[in-house]
């Protein structure tokens, strides 16, 4: 799997780039009009003309000051309400970024055009300058649209949604279906082969936020070596963490190239980081149970789209640790994570920060029997072990019998539809 590269451009060079744009368009073509056009006029008065483009001006200037300083605050509430590492996508979301562009770029060209409106008391209006303006605040009503259509997303079923999404979509590219071969690596086998190279972390802490899989399988291939990574991804490595080593090989790999194979940055991303998804749904199901916020609901919610992804996982092949060159012979070894691995994920802390909640206790029933029913066998025995620790949260957590008879009621709804057929009412 190749690593996506950082963008060319970052989020702030956005608005800089609809801002140069703007004052380079604002200082040419009026004079490419009035040398080439000086015939074509916009049709209106030079009085009207300026008090549209001031109009326009001082208004775009207003509006972009308010609407983004009402969309920081709500991400910044958000991050409080949800988790600070999923506000930050919506924060690095380009939508934000080109309104913010198209914004500042209408106020721009606004500002030049207006000096070529009655230039030098010549009585005309430059009519491509002056219908620009107008495009650009088509394009400007058309991005506030945009912009309160991402700003929505800040519900907490939208981001819940975005979450689980972006988690499908990772493990749709990851992982074959569960009929296909297991691609794990024999450790004894490479393992003997010695050790000729270790690439170890320089620098400031950072996240391995993918690996280039191809690069280093071709790399080990040419040299006849095995590469053994050993910090996952969505690891944090800091200095003298061990990067990866290489077994065997008749030559030493390029250390540029082995590093530039290992994409490092400051915070996890999703690609490549099935966990990833998982990650921001628990911390959203825990900082709703909190007792700052205590809404459990939120959390039953958090736990279905939990579900759906353990759905999924369940039914592909998890073991595609280890990668082989076109002969057949094992070339890298990745770390990845396990089926119980994830379930660990999925049930620990949600059951210890919901464990007084009934509706939190019934949810979680509900999800470990219909996954032990929904999933292959060699799943089930990690779900049965979670399904005591869970068993015995609820006996440990409540008093009287007959609230612990209530909270081990299996209901998807947390306090819905019970399975027993109401037989968990008083």
């Amino acid at each position: 799997m190749i690593a996506q590269r950082p963008r060319v451009v970052p989020n702030w060079g956005i608005p800089m780039l609809y801002s140069i744009a703007a004052l380079l368009g604002g200082l040419t073509l009026p004079r490419i009009e009035s040398r080439l056009l000086p015939g074509v006029l916009a049709g209106i008065s030079p009085a009207a003309s300026l008090a549209l483009l001031s109009s326009i001006a001082s208004g775009m200037m207003a509006l972009t000051g308010v609407v983004f300083s009402l969309v920081f605050v709500m991400i910044q509430f958000s991050a409080a309400a949800y988790s600070p590492r999923l506000s930050l996508w919506v924060a690095r979301d380009r939508v934000i970024w080109h309104s913010l562009g198209i914004f500042t770029a209408t106020f721009l060209y606004s500002i030049a055009t207006m000096n070529w409106v009655d230039r030098y008391g010549s009585g005309r209006v430059p009519f491509f300058s002056s219908w620009l303006v107008t495009l650009l605040l088509v394009a400007s009503v058309c991005m506030f649209v945009a912009l309160v259509d991402r700003v929505s997303m800040l519900q907490v079923h939208r981001m819940l949604a975005f979450t689980g999404d972006q988690g499908r979509k990772v493990l749709e590219q990851m992982y074959p279906p569960l009929d296909a071969p297991s691609l794990t690596a024999d450790a004894a086998e490479y393992r003997k082969l010695p050790v000729t190279q270790t690439l170890l972390h320089t620098g400031r802490p950072r996240v391995v936020q993918a690996v280039d899989e191809a690069s280093l399988n071709g790399m080990a291939a040419e040299a006849d070596a095995v590469v053994e990574v050993l910090s996952a991804v969505g690891d944090t490595v800091v200095i003298g963490t061990v990067l990866l080593r290489v077994h065997g090989g008749n030559k030493k790999l390029d250390e540029a190239a082995l590093r530039e194979s290992i994409v490092l940055g400051d915070e996890r991303t999703f690609e490549q980081d099935p966990k990833y998804a998982l990650r921001l749904l628990v911390d959203i199901a825990v900082k709703a149970l909190s007792p700052a916020i205590n809404d459990p609901t939120t959390a039953v919610q958090a736990l279905d789209q939990i579900e759906d992804l353990l759905r999924r996982l369940g039914n592909r092949r998890l073991e595609i640790g280890a990668s082989y060159d076109s002969q057949g012979k094992l070339r890298l070894v990745t770390p990845q994570p396990s089926w119980d691995d994830f379930v660990r994920l999925s049930f620990d802390e949600i059951r210890a920060y919901g464990a007084t909640s009934v509706q939190v206790m019934r949810r979680m029933n509900a999800l470990a029997s219909d996954l032990i029913a929904a999933l292959p066998e060699e799943r089930e025995m990690a779900l049965r072990h979670h399904q005591k620790r869970l068993d015995a949260t609820i006996a440990r957590s409540f008093k009287y019998a007959e609230e612990k008879r209530q909270a081990s009621v299996e209901d998807r709804q947390g306090l819905g539809a019970s399975r027993n057929g109401g037989e968990d009412d008083d």
